[in-house]
């Protein structure tokens, strides 16, 4: 009791503090938005990558994986990390959706930085899914002609299911991932198709060569066939997937 008020306890509340708690250091919120590419890094690639110290990032994966915010996977002398599941996925992208941007930075970044955040603005994928502005004109299409629904939260409409068949799409069940889902777009600020659909969506560009993985981050790119399927598919004009 504190000044005659009686404190009423949620036992929610530590867990959500430690929760937090693990999102609250810089090293560990780098390795958690390099992970957002949907694939498993050595510890040593993500130490290089957030500029820590091999014995640093250990430490800070330890964290991660007793959070449940990472699953690791050992064979032989590696170690490898990822993101736990698609939940985790959907938490770190959306916090870093309301991040606000900072006026002037793009002006102290290295050219180099600077050319890779551009990639990353034109196409990515955000876990298991395309986004960026190529994510939101595939997302836009989609809801022009009537496939997808955004009026009462991410739908899949009767002739959205029948182009994503005839398209050559599986939509094999995700367990209880929703089949469509909003996913808000950091640079965009606005949401993208992600849920079993997006994924789905983006495993068949990747496969089949309408996109294609630009270096060995997230940043992805649509090829020549890929304009011209998408083109004829849904529509989309080639300038508004580069």
């Amino acid at each position: 009791m504190l000044g005659g008020m009686t404190r009423i306890e949620d036992p929610r509340a530590a867990g959500l503090a430690a929760l937090a708690g693990l999102f609250a250091d810089e090293t560990r919120a780098v390795c958690l938005l390099a992970l957002l590419d949907g694939r498993a890094w050595t510890a040593g690639e993500l130490a290089r990558h957030a500029g820590v110290a091999a014995s640093t990032l250990s430490e800070h994966l330890g964290k991660l994986v007793a959070g449940g915010l990472l699953a690791e996977d050992r064979q032989g002398r590696h170690r490898y990390v990822r993101l736990a599941d698609a939940r985790v996925a959907t938490l770190v992208e959306d916090l870093a959706a309301r991040v606000p941007p900072v006026a002037g930075r793009e002006a102290a970044r290295s050219l180099r930085a600077s050319s890779a955040g551009a990639a990353m603005a034109r196409g990515r994928t955000c876990y298991d899914h395309l986004a960026g502005r190529l994510g939101i004109a595939l997302t836009d299409a989609l809801t022009a002609r009537g496939l997808l629904r955004q009026d009462t939260g991410f739908a899949l409409t009767d002739p959205g299911l029948e182009w994503f068949a005839a398209a050559g799409i599986s939509l094999a069940p995700g367990g209880r991932r929703p089949l469509a889902r909003g996913c808000l777009d950091w640079t965009e600020r606005r949401p993208h198709l992600a849920g079993v659909a997006g994924a789905a969506l983006c495993r068949h560009a990747l496969d089949a060569g309408w996109c294609e993985r630009i270096g060995s981050g997230r940043a992805v790119r649509v090829t020549r066939e890929g304009q011209r399927v998408l083109s004829a598919l849904l529509g989309i004009a080639p300038d508004a997937l580069g």
